[in-house]
């Protein structure tokens, strides 16, 4: 789901991405052009997650899907890091054709 609502002046993109396979089930996010904001993740280990959301603070798309791409967590074919380079992508394709 997503929705685009203005703050500070400017279009804010707002982007709910439903996770599979991993502990947490759900990452929120928006995107302003390719710099991605306010990341929050439901379920999932707490401290890594706030973790994780504070170092993509800012990033672009792009510098998120290098950092996270690929990781796994365990014998899982995927991480919430990966599910998070996922759903950046996801967003910015949304907010694209949107």
């Amino acid at each position: 789901m997503y929705c685009v609502y203005v703050k500070g002046g400017m279009n804010v993109f707002h982007y709910d991405y439903e996770t599979q396979n991993t502990c947490s089930v759900l990452i929120s996010l928006d995107l302003d052009g390719d710099v991605v904001h306010n990341v929050r993740f439901t379920g999932g280990c707490p401290g890594n997650l706030q973790a994780v959301s504070r170092l993509v603070e800012g990033c672009t798309v792009e510098q998120v899907e290098e950092k996270l791409a690929g990781i796994l967590c365990g014998r899982k074919p995927t991480s919430c890091g990966d599910q998070l380079a996922k759903a950046v992508r996801a967003a910015y394709e949304a907010e694209v054709s949107a």
